[in-house]
């Protein structure tokens, strides 16, 4: 793969992906609905991914969590379905770390070979391959039938009479029955119950959970007591050095990273301390971190040796605003500015499982307004890009598929499958013979930004010059509805410029000395093609007289700007 370095992840739901069922029934069973399975994930489908412009694919809800379906052929039992969300479950509420969700195989008994021949795949194609690592909370109820003879399930030899002990791997709400504020004796013939009661995974550190808290999870002890703030990890506690196993075990399986769950809710000093040791024995694995205060950000990469975290509440939140909450596009400078040094750390993204789809009535409503977003979001560093599956073809998540409800969300609790999926998917064909012409124009848009994010030089190791400040006070340019920067190498350099307005624009673009001069542009008429659209643009470059431009609605424009003559010459 043409990566030069530069991830482009498409995150997958495979228990969705690849599921053909149309009829699919709101809270429907596996039997009912069906599920995909990791023997889909071909070399056809990888093939599309890969001409697509993805080099990495991040297959979430691989490993087993708590369901309300059972597997007698692979001796599974369903697990109570009180405190499960959802017929197929949470992929966060892990039950066995060291197996496979077994809804995903189509021999639930070899689900481990199933999956390792998946990572064989991935890798003859060319791909990288991460997989979920949930470190914060396991399902209520845990016990692995995989895990090798010397390793003990979690809170096996806990201490149940203390609320907190370094040694113990759960916190326990001493003396009380688990009671949540709602009904947990609804669904079965088994009431749910647990005593002593264990703290919730969201730091819900009582008895009394709401149907708001992560009632179907339990919140584990990493020697950090929660009354005091205070640490006690010398001794090394116990669910490090589990969770270590853990990580080496799926590295050992072939997998290339991990996107690791709510970091920040697992003390720093752990992942000071593991992922060194991981990288050691799998030096090219990579560390994906989700993250939520940027005050954190340089702590997780530096001291935590993360790889990459994302950048939800800086970026992501930025254009959200531009679109729903009319928020300036020049707030868009303070978003690099936030992460100036860091920024090529950063993973970027318009959707992932957490968030609402783009498409959504939520977000922008239409899914033929991504440009602009998709454009600055791609192409603002020399980060990872990511998109969701179904997101090059504007799925809109209108769907009410069970428990998660119509919530501008793809499920992540229910068996489904969705008609924009299904249809590019075709039965294994995965090509567009099905789509809607704006389905393929989507595609082939996304096609487009994402290969050029990892061919053009000035997009995967380039340098980054915000044209805003030059731009606030010019009246032939909206600095609220449009932004322009340039990215740049020694040899090239690229011009781009989005327009997030509705109406098409014709702007008068301030070009400082400063940035001619570091982007060793040559001044003076030029012709060059726009990258996006093929349209040829004549302009001129010069920190006297501003670059006119003409910009449709809701568009981008990525234009090819000359180096100085003599550069060229000396090449």
């Amino acid at each position: 793969m043409d990566s030069k370095g530069k991830l482009i992840i498409y995150q997958a739901f495979p228990r969705i992906f690849t599921n053909t069922n149309s009829n699919n029934v709101p809270n429907g069973t596996l039997s009912e609905n069906g599920s995909g399975k990791l023997n889909d994930i071909t070399p056809r489908l990888l093939k599309s991914l890969s001409d697509m412009g993805v080099n990495t694919i991040w297959l979430t809800g691989i490993i087993e969590n708590a369901t309300k379906t059972a597997f007698p052929e692979a001796g599974i039992p369903a697990d109570n379905p009180n405190v499960v969300k959802g017929e197929a479950g949470s992929p966060y509420a892990i039950k066995d770390y060291y197996d496979v969700a077994p809804c995903l195989a189509v021999d639930p008994k070899n689900r481990m070979k199933e999956f390792e021949a998946c990572v064989k795949r991935v890798h003859k194609q060319g791909l990288k391959l991460l997989i979920d690592f949930v470190p914060n909370h396991t399902a209520r109820v845990y016990h692995s039938d995989s895990a090798p003879a010397d390793i003990e399930d979690f809170g096996r030899g806990d201490d149940r009479n203390m609320f907190f002990s370094p040694s113990n791997n759960y916190y326990y709400i001493v003396n009380q029955q688990f009671a949540p504020d709602f009904d947990i004796s609804s669904e079965g013939n088994e009431p749910y119950i647990e005593f002593p009661a264990k703290a919730t995974g969201n730091d819900c550190f009582t008895a009394f959970c709401g149907k708001n808290d992560w009632y179907e999870t339990v919140k584990l002890n990493y020697g950090l007591d929660p009354w005091n703030g205070r640490g006690s990890y010398d001794p090394i506690p116990d669910t490090w050095l589990k969770m270590l196993h853990i990580l080496r075990f799926w590295a050992s399986k072939g997998v290339d990273g991990f996107r690791c769950d709510m970091v920040f809710m697992v003390p720093q000093e752990f992942w000071h301390w593991a992922i060194p040791q991981v990288k050691k024995d799998y030096p090219g694995v990579i560390f994906i971190g989700e993250i939520y205060d940027v005050n954190l950000y340089r702590p997780f990469l530096n001291y935590c040796h993360f790889d990459y975290l994302y950048d939800k509440v800086n970026l992501y939140d930025t254009l959200v605003g531009i679109e729903r909450h009319h928020i300036s596009a020049a707030q868009l400078t303070s978003c690099w500015q936030t992460v100036e040094g860091i920024g090529d750390s950063m993973l970027n993204f318009l959707e992932n499982h957490d968030e609402v789809r783009f498409a959504s009535r939520e977000f922008a409503d239409d899914p033929m307004k991504i440009t602009p977003y998709l454009v600055v979001s791609s192409m603002i560093s020399n980060g990872p890009y990511m998109i969701y599956y179904g997101q090059e073809l504007g799925e809109m998540a209108h769907d009410n598929e069970g428990f998660a409800g119509d919530n501008n969300r793809s499920t992540i609790f229910d068996y489904w499958s969705y008609d924009t999926i299904r249809r590019w998917y075709n039965e294994g064909k995965c090509n567009t013979t099905q789509l809607t012409s704006h389905e393929k124009w989507l595609r082939k848009l996304y096609k487009n930004v994402l290969t050029m994010s990892t061919t053009l030089p000035p997009l995967y190791e380039g340098k980054f010059f915000d044209l805003m400040y030059v731009n606030h006070t010019n009246p032939h340019f909206n600095p609220h509805r449009q932004y322009a920067f340039l990215r740049y190498t020694d040899k090239e350099a690229l011009l781009i410029v989005a327009n997030f307005d509705s109406k098409d624009v014709e702007i008068e673009l301030n070009f400082p000395e400063l940035a001619i001069g570091m982007a060793k542009l040559e001044g003076g008429k030029q012709t060059a093609k726009d990258l996006l659209w093929k349209k040829t643009y004549n302009f001129q470059i010069s920190d006297r007289q501003p670059m006119k431009l003409n910009i449709k609605g809701y568009d981008a424009v990525i234009l090819p700007l000359k180096v100085h003559q003599e550069e060229k010459e000396g090449e």
